[in-house]
């Protein structure tokens, strides 16, 4: 059966980004007679570019998958799109070869023989951990550092509860983890929440949590995955999440929470379960695939349907565009790449694009793709500053 985590684990091929266990799982997936045939034919009616690399129609394919994916979604667009992207620059072919799948993947690259040495490297895991007395702790890695009530392995920081019964705030302290601009990195707090950071990201959070209270924590600024501990098993005590005058409530459940300081709208996207969300005066309770809107200027909130892969993405090494406005991108980029944008025309940050795109890659092959598409004319890096004209 064609599963949604198998779909993903196709495209994380696609891009580039798949792991040995994405492999491992697909390889046992398509063993099985039913989900060969099911496979072979979400390739011929979805992706429908069963084609050679040295077919100088690329565009065309790459349409005709874009196109595919779109009806696959059923979903409608007001306007047309005027211009498509490569889809990670990546092909995906298909053959039979005595009854099995062989897996190959080609990039297409504009110009092989384009050689980058901007020094603007792809963003990595680390992040600045502040202790309550104000320490200052670089996490990064291959740094391995392993204290009484935390560890980290350089991509990740963990958190153990030392205490059974946590029955009074006495010996509880707050830690903050920054994530700075071309960074990412995970923490697992010591009730199990899982939570992942994205580019220019801080949490407070405490180092223990009190039996029976609610369990908060405060996201600063940035963007953040949270994957939360059930309440029933931590005596019914619910999960808050503060962040600029909003406030989400969870009692076990999936969500990300988007609050730039640069932007002027916090987005809350659920993904499994159920949260409340309250900002001031006004409340919503989402369901899966929903997102709130909160505008901090006018104090308006609105609630939409999404597709929570586009807004989640960025936790597994993709960036996923679909039908995002140039500027939106690039802001993103900006973060993961460290690099400041400017734009020649006011027109192009308007500009829609739609890509899966693998965050390792190096920013110009991204550069080229847009070029290549014709929403650029051209582009200039100048140390860390990108123009595009």
């Amino acid at each position: 059966m064609m599963t949604e985590s198998i779909e993903k684990t196709i495209i994380r091929y696609i891009t580039r980004s798949a792991t040995a266990d994405d492999l491992d799982l697909l390889s046992e997936w398509i063993k099985e007679p039913l989900n060969r045939k099911e496979f072979e034919a979400f390739i011929k009616d979805h992706y429908s570019i069963v084609y050679s690399i040295n077919d100088p129609d690329t565009d065309s394919a790459v349409h005709r998958l874009l196109a595919a994916i779109k009806k696959r979604k059923k979903r409608s667009y007001r306007r047309r799109l005027r211009r498509i992207t490569y889809y990670a620059a990546a092909v995906f072919i298909i053959g039979i070869l005595t009854g099995s799948y062989v897996f190959r993947d080609y990039l297409f690259t504009p110009n092989l023989s384009t050689s980058f040495t901007h020094g603007i490297k792809a963003g990595t895991d680390r992040a600045v951990l502040t202790l309550a007395d104000g320490t200052e702790v670089l996490l990064e890695k291959e740094e391995v550092i392993q204290t009484g009530n935390f560890g980290s392995n350089g991509t990740k920081i963990e958190y153990f509860s030392n205490r059974e019964d946590v029955s009074d705030t006495s010996g509880i302290s707050y830690h903050y983890l920054t994530v700075p601009r071309g960074g990412k990195f995970r923490i697992k707090l010591s009730d199990g929440t899982k939570v992942w950071l994205n580019s220019d990201s801080r949490l407070k959070y405490p180092t223990d949590f009190k039996k029976r209270d609610s369990r908060r924590v405060e996201l600063l600024y940035g963007e953040a995955y949270f994957d939360v501990s059930p309440a029933a098993e931590h005596g019914g005590a619910d999960f808050r999440v503060y962040n600029n005058g909003q406030e989400v409530q969870v009692l076990g459940t999936e969500f990300n929470i988007k609050a730039y300081k640069d932007e002027s709208n916090i987005y809350t996207t659920l993904v499994e379960g159920r949260v409340k969300v309250k900002y001031r005066d006004k409340k919503q309770t989402l369901i899966p695939s929903q997102q709130t809107i909160y505008d901090l200027k006018n104090n308006i909130i609105h609630t939409k349907t999404v597709d929570t892969y586009n807004e989640t993405s960025w936790k597994e090494g993709i960036f996923s565009f679909d039908n995002k406005p140039l500027g939106e991108i690039m802001k993103v980029l900006s973060r993961w790449y460290d690099i400041e944008v400017e734009f020649s025309n006011e027109t192009t940050p308007k500009e829609e694009f739609i890509g899966v795109l693998s965050k390792n890659q190096d920013i110009e092959k991204i550069l080229l793709q847009i070029k290549n598409s014709g929403m650029i004319n051209d582009y200039e890096i100048d140390n860390r500053k990108v123009i595009l004209k």
